[in-house]
């Protein structure tokens, strides 16, 4: 079988006249990586597997174990249509395994398909469908500005420009590649834009988020604009988020949905959202993984900043929307588009099983406007603050035993290394807000 698999692989390359291959694969930081071969070496490829140093890549492994091989998925090809069709280039995302064959436990994806197996031992798929938030700016001598493209608002209708080509280009490229795009819209912020594409499995929908940064990015650089998913590039206006609408099924069925529970929610669903709850501090390390990912996280700009749920309220951080039968869900609000989707999304299952398992009841929903409670309201609610800042977050992923298990060791001391260094980076350097403040003044 796996014979007549590759020879219908190679067969299909041959008759879209491809030309090179990217093998691509992700750092535990969400950055696409890839190694580009001739076509010539596509069986060798899709068979053995192509040898690569993991110790270059940031993560990873140390230079005296680097020896690493990528193995390509099968159902990962595609051809990148903003390439030339007389020399096509083809896409496939890989498994990382060790020279020895073994599944490589710090590759990100590896660590999502053993969460979704550990699901599947009580019958449960997890499907995931995110929201993500960009802002196209303007580039200057070749090199990105935060200068605005366009100054439209939420849903607003602009005279034709860059930008509104550029989202074109991008949706008409993505359905090139086989993504059911389901709505685009200008967002709240100046030169900000959300495109939103059919939820599928979790595996299939962090590759797809990874694939959709990737094109974004590109064919915003061919018109000339730079495509940002850092979560605040501006003070003052909102920032970019990347809601996840997430759901459980069973036996094809959504095991989200009973008709005749309160709200039309069934008890796993009530006990998922318990276990996020319970999880919310520790999943923020992987869900808001920068230094800038917690200028997002204040209160006056629509992110969610409190641990808390609704079944309506937006200013909660996990909502169940309205839908219900099988497009009942829960949408987990707080991640950005910087984090690494198979990371998160992986925290986020390990969590809601966690609830599911141990029957975590969450706590009463919150129907008010949590931005305009005073500290002692919410102190009276219950209702707890996500990490301020990244160091407070990784403290919160350490002292949690299920994401850490979920992580796996590896990954685990790989983010926390490289919190440390990011956070002492950050909180020795002088910031221009300080000069500004205090220069003249003393």
């Amino acid at each position: 079988m796996a014979k007549d698999a590759t020879a219908e692989m190679l067969a299909r390359i041959e008759q879209d006249n491809v030309k090179f291959l990217r093998l691509q694969f992700s750092d535990i930081f969400g950055m696409p990586k890839n190694v580009a071969i001739p076509v010539s070496q596509a069986e060798k490829a899709l068979t053995d597997g192509i040898g690569f140093d993991g110790s270059s890549i940031e993560g990873f492994v140390r230079i005296e174990e680097s020896d690493m091989l990528l193995k390509p998925d099968f159902d990962t090809y595609t051809l990148l249509p903003w390439r030339s069709h007389e020399t096509a280039v083809a896409r496939f995302i890989c498994d990382v395994h060790k020279a020895n064959t073994q599944p490589f436990e710090g590759d990100p994806r590896y660590v999502l398909r053993r969460a979704l197996d550990d699901a599947a031992k009580d019958g449960f798929v997890f499907n995931t469908g995110p929201e993500l938030e960009f802002f196209l700016f303007k580039m200057v001598d070749g090199k990105p500005t935060t200068l605005f493209q366009d100054v439209g608002g939420y849903f607003d209708l602009a005279p034709s420009d860059l930008a509104e080509n550029v989202r074109r280009d991008i949706i008409l490229a993505l359905e090139a590649m086989d993504f059911e795009i389901e709505a685009s819209h200008h967002e709240v912020a100046e030169s900000q834009h959300e495109i939103d594409f059919k939820y599928s499995d979790a595996l299939k929908t962090a590759d797809n988020v990874i694939t959709f940064k990737f094109a974004v990015k590109s064919l915003a650089l061919m018109a000339g604009l730079h495509a940002t998913f850092m979560p605040k590039p501006i003070y003052g206006i909102n920032g970019s988020g990347m809601h996840v609408n997430c759901s459980l099924s069973k036996d094809g069925k959504n095991a989200f949905f009973d008709p005749n529970g309160k709200l039309q929610l069934s008890e796993t669903a009530y006990y998922f959202i318990g276990g996020l709850v319970k999880h919310a501090r520790a999943i923020t390390r992987v869900a808001n993984p920068t230094i800038n990912s917690y200028k997002r996280l204040v209160p006056g700009y629509e992110a969610p900043c409190y641990i808390s749920w609704s079944a309506s309220n937006r200013s909660a951080q996990i909502r169940v929307p309205a839908p219900r039968g099988n497009s009942t869900r829960v949408e987990f609000r707080s991640p950005d588009p910087s984090c690494n989707p198979y990371l998160a999304f992986a925290a986020m299952l390990a969590a809601g099983m966690d609830g599911v398992r141990n029957k975590i009841e969450p706590p009463a929903s919150t129907d008010k406007n949590i931005f305009h409670m005073t500290a002692a309201e919410r102190q009276e609610a219950g209702i707890e603050t996500l990490p301020g800042n990244l160091y407070e977050a990784n403290e919160a992923m350490l002292a949690d035993d299920v994401v850490c298990n979920a992580l796996g060791k590896h990954v685990v001391d790989a983010l926390t290394c490289s919190a440390e260094i990011e956070w002492d980076s950050f909180r020795t350097a002088v910031h221009p807000w300080e000069l500004e403040r205090y220069l003249a003044t003393y």
